[in-house]
């Protein structure tokens, strides 16, 4: 839409604001059920919803202490009439509602918990039928919050380390991708929008992409153990590396013994905690008992950083791809950073992935030169996508090659469109202002319409205040207290310009693999069996030049007389110019007709005769001959570049002479003579060279000339050695 958005619900937000500063207030806030009735707002059903869906809605009041009544009138009076339309009414309310919910819900300490957990699948489940048309849940499974998984130790029994025994848990509730995609990225801590989908398939994987709730449970779990391992690696951290102001820790490893980090350099290796922030990546090498003083390898400045995996040994010897290597402008030489493990390199990958992801998001933000509050929610999002990614990793045991990158920046790099993804990303920013967040009673996640001409709204940096209420700080100027309610990205009933960019880059993902798919289908093995097919597939270029040929030997004397009166006079009206344009022109109109007469046929196989079979030696003798021809190919390009250097430089004076001579005769040609008339000539000459009356002479010119150049002497070559001088620590 057009219009942009104001403060909506600031009438009630206004009245009931002393009702939301004690819902933060309190230590713990009870549970639906366990809250009086004096206390509570009124929970009437709206008749327009779904069971499931009021009892969503009920809780979605409890929560912002608002009686569902009101809610309603606020979503009839306030949104815009698109969003109000009786075949979408229900779902938009309940997003409405869901999304207030989150939003105040998102401000709790340790705000992922059991009852956030229930909270949102039970909305996922909603959001699927949320009328009462839609309504085709079992009522007793009405609500997965009276599930029994209240033990610790019980849930990860199901699932420890897969999904798959979560499809014999429940085949009756299950979430799809849209209602995920919905409700999930609220939370900025659970999902992001440009990776939602990734995320999805990665829980899904196993289980008929649809999501069960021991998996979804399983992986707030896991985000949450990521979250609080990664502040309690904050305070032994710290100490030792120096970190700046607004740098925080992501992830650390190589503390324990088993699983050490090496880091080689030159042809030394030395074991250590290697750590990652926001802003660089740090080594300590390990002493005596203690950890040295941390060497800083910067990711935040330009200098040409490059990481990428490699393969590393001992002694510097290429055995083992399991290293990260680094390469910038501020090293002498390349940092290898070894994870040995023998599982694989998945360990290696991950660091890989994440290290990345911090380079890419401090080059989005040189390129977009965004500053102040704008880089530091750039950082949040990066560090949250990591965190997300470790809890998938550690959660579930999969690996980097098991599943799309869960990485926005590193996603948006490979994504068709990606650059598009941050570009709209970066219109996102623009609007970003921590005063928007502060409550003042105006600023909610949902707003009234403006005229275009007004000023454009302001949104919250929901990452930044996400990741300050989990107890992590990048912005200590920023004023980001208890009392501030986000504005948020997504809003009920609409889709955002960067959900649209996202699903145009996954339509465009979908038809590139699509395609790909097709491309290894058709892969054939062995050098014999691929020229075979390039011969059948070139076989109407390779007709043409073999009647070509025809003509120009003369063996058809009265053919070639036609097409050599044709052609010269074709050349000689200046209609060579237009040949190729018809050829362009003829290709067009038969693609056209085909896809006219042979519209939803499918495309007839084609069929290529297969060369008889060879086994492994025949096909490296083949291979071996191959190159071979392909090398001396190559010397003879050299040999008569080296000659042509030697007429240039006047080697052979007499034939510098003659060649000179030629060339001053061209350039007058060219510059005096109409162009029509040179071209002719040289086609004169080329097709008549063996018609019968020149043929003697002609292959008597072509020998002197071959003569001529075996007597021109090549330049001399002299090939020197690389003087290493690479000092070997």
């Amino acid at each position: 839409m057009e219009n942009v958005k104001v403060g909506l619900l600031e009438s009630f937000m206004r009245n009931h604001q002393k009702s939301l500063q004690s819902l933060f207030n309190r230590k713990r806030s009870p549970s639906p059920s366990s809250s009086s009735s004096s206390t509570s707002p009124s929970h009437k059903p709206i008749p327009q919803l779904s069971p499931l869906a009021n009892s969503v809605v009920s809780r979605c009041s409890e929560i912002l202490q608002v009686p569902t009544e009101e809610l309603q009138h606020c979503f009839e009076t306030e949104l815009p009439e698109s969003v109000k339309e009786p075949l979408t009414y229900a779902r938009n309310f309940l997003e409405f509602c869901s999304y207030q919910a989150l939003h105040l819900l998102s401000k709790r300490p340790g705000f992922l918990s059991e009852e956030f957990r229930h909270l949102t699948y039970d909305m996922m489940l909603a959001w699927e039928a949320p009328s009462v048309e839609s309504e085709t849940l079992d009522k007793e499974t009405a609500s997965c919050s009276n599930q029994e998984v209240e033990h610790e130790d019980g849930w990860s029994l199901f699932y420890s380390s897969s999904t798959t025994m979560a499809v014999q848990v429940d085949d009756k509730k299950t979430v799809g991708r849209e209602a995920f995609a919905r409700i999930a990225p609220v939370s900025a801590a659970v999902a992001d929008i440009i990776t939602i989908h990734n995320l999805f398939d990665a829980l899904t994987s196993s289980s008929g992409h649809r999501l069960h709730f021991l998996v979804y449970d399983k992986y707030i779990r896991s985000l949450d153990k990521i979250i609080k391992a990664a502040k309690n690696a904050v305070a032994p951290a710290v100490g030792n590396l120096q970190l700046s102001e607004g740098e925080i820790v992501i992830d650390v490893d190589g503390t324990v013994p088993t699983q050490p980090v090496l880091q080689h350099i030159g042809i030394s290796a030395w074991p250590g905690r290697l750590t990652l922030t926001n802003y660089a990546l740090y080594f300590e090498s390990l002493g005596v008992g203690i950890y040295d003083k941390a060497v800083r390898y910067d990711l935040a400045t330009e200098m040409k950083q490059i990481i990428k995996p490699e393969m590393t040994g001992p002694l510097g010897a290429r055995l083992f791809d399991k290293a990260l290597m680094y390469k910038s402008t501020s090293v002498a030489e390349p940092v290898y950073l070894e994870f040995p493990e023998f599982k694989g390199d998945s360990r290696r990958n991950y660091w890989v992935d994440i290290c990345l992801e911090i380079l890419r998001a401090h080059r989005f933000i040189r390129k977009y030169n965004l500053k102040e509050i704008q880089k530091s929610e750039v950082l949040a999002k990066a560090t949250l996508g990591i965190f997300r990614c470790h809890a998938v990793r550690e959660g579930f045991q999969f690996f980097s090659s098991h599943y799309k990158s869960l990485l926005a920046f590193n996603l948006a790099e490979s994504l068709p469109r990606g650059d598009a993804i941050l570009e709209t990303l970066s219109y996102r920013l623009e609007l970003l202002d921590v005063g928007a967040a502060q409550h003042d009673g105006a600023g909610v996640s949902y707003a009234k319409k403006q005229s275009p001409t007004k000023q454009q709204p302001k949104l919250s940096p929901v990452s930044l205040l996400t990741l300050s209420q989990l107890g992590f700080i990048l912005k200590k100027e920023a004023n980001l207290d208890g009392e501030a309610v986000i504005v948020g990205d997504i809003y009920a009933g609409e889709t955002n310009p960067l959900e649209m960019a996202v699903k145009q880059s996954l339509l465009d993902t979908g038809k590139a693999e699509a395609a790909q798919a097709t491309i290894d289908q058709v892969k054939v093995e062995g050098i014999d069996t691929n020229v075979a097919l390039m011969k059948e597939l070139l076989f109407p270029v390779i007709e043409l030049a073999s009647r070509l040929q025809l003509l120009t030997s003369w063996e058809d004397p009265n053919k070639s007389t036609v097409f050599l009166v044709l052609t010269g006079y074709t050349i000689l009206r200046g209609w060579i110019s237009y040949m190729l344009p018809a050829i362009f022109l003829f290709i067009a109109i038969l693609m056209l007709w085909r896809r006219h007469f042979n519209k939803g046929k499918p495309l007839e196989t084609f069929k290529v005769t297969s060369p008889p079979n060879r086994n492994t030696v025949e096909q490296l003798l083949t291979l071996q001959e191959a190159i071979t021809q392909v090398e001396a190919l190559i010397q003879a390009g050299n040999i008569i570049l080296l000659k042509t250097r030697a007429l240039l430089f006047g080697v052979l004076p007499q034939a510098t002479d003659k060649v000179a001579l030629v060339l001053v005769f061209m350039a007058a040609a060219l510059a005096f003579v109409p162009q029509r008339y040179i071209v002719l000539l040289v086609f004169l000459e080329a097709f008549t060279r063996e018609m019968p009356y020149r043929k003697e002479s002609s292959n008597r010119w072509v020998r002197r000339v071959k003569e001529w150049w075996v007597r021109i002497p090549a330049a001399p070559v002299q090939l020197t050695k690389v003087d290493d001088k690479k000092k070997k620590k």
